[in-house]
């Protein structure tokens, strides 16, 4: 079976966030994609399918190594330029995909692939037991959190505003005090930075390089509450070692996030 392993947001090859990428993966159990997404040890692996919706080009599964999900943003750009890379032809002027969140439209900008955030499954304010215990396991001051909103999208994302991207950078979490939640932390870099905010995600014992579905949420919560232009690049990764990029843009009543991606692994794998 076609094999790709695709850098997202990113320019350069090993500094954004790696997805695996099986093709023409009809056919393949759950188990058997579970087992393989557990394998590759990667945030994501995705599995692309015949679509079953006439509007959608290809129909994706997501799997982390725990769990399958409805929607992630990286694996959606990733697989996209994996699909495309293949030979996939839209039909349309954007592709579409479809997954279990739904369709998702992702667009085409020279290079650079963007998809349509989609709308939040669990949003509005944080209830204070739940920032209480957030803000413990992150070993915040009250004075660093500016503000807070469920941003869950698929993942089950929780978001914290802090005070700037330094306040973002010097957070270090307690594992297992952190435990059902999945935290993203976001702060302002200072005016004319080359980015406008810096993020990190909290998921278990993993922080996620790079993230699309956070950043979805993040910039309709930004924007929409006019914290955040229209239109903005965040870095994410800084503290792993990574450069993502991640451009965010509000046009036509939509967010669109999206980002370079690098086809760094092209090959065969043998799951049948």
């Amino acid at each position: 079976m076609r094999f790709s392993q695709v850098d997202v947001f990113t320019d350069e090859l090993t500094l954004g966030n790696a997805l695996a990428v099986v093709h023409d993966a009809e056919g393949l159990s759950d188990d058997r994609m579970a087992a393989f997404a557990r394998w590759t040890n990667l945030s994501e692996t995705t599995f692309l399918l015949p679509p079953t919706r006439a509007e959608a080009d290809y129909h994706v599964r997501i799997f982390t190594v725990e769990r399958e999900l409805p929607f992630a943003g990286h694996p959606t750009l990733g697989s996209a330029r994996a699909w495309l890379e293949a030979g996939g032809t839209p039909k349309g002027e954007d592709l579409v995909q479809e997954c279990g969140a739904g369709l998702v439209r992702v667009r085409r900008t020279g290079e650079r692939l963007a998809f349509a955030a989609p709308p939040l499954t669990r949003g509005g304010p944080v209830a204070p037991e739940d920032l209480a215990a957030v803000r413990k396991a992150l070993h915040l001051a009250e004075s660093d959190v500016v503000d807070a909103r469920w941003a869950d999208n698929g993942p089950g994302w929780l978001a914290v505003l802090l005070t700037d991207a330094e306040a973002v950078l010097a957070v270090e979490r307690d594992v297992a005090a952190l435990g059902k939640y999945k935290v993203g932390v976001v702060g302002p870099h200072p005016a004319g930075s080359p980015t406008a905010f810096e993020v990190r995600a909290f998921t278990g014992l993993v922080e996620d390089p790079v993230t699309g579905s956070l950043n979805a949420a993040i910039g309709q919560w930004l924007i929409g509450s006019g914290r955040a232009p229209e239109s903005y690049v965040a870095a994410q990764g800084t503290r792993l070692g990574r450069r993502g990029r991640v451009h965010v843009e509000r046009a036509g009543g939509e967010v669109w996030v999206g980002g370079d991606t690098v086809v760094g692994v092209a090959g065969q794998v043998a799951l049948r």
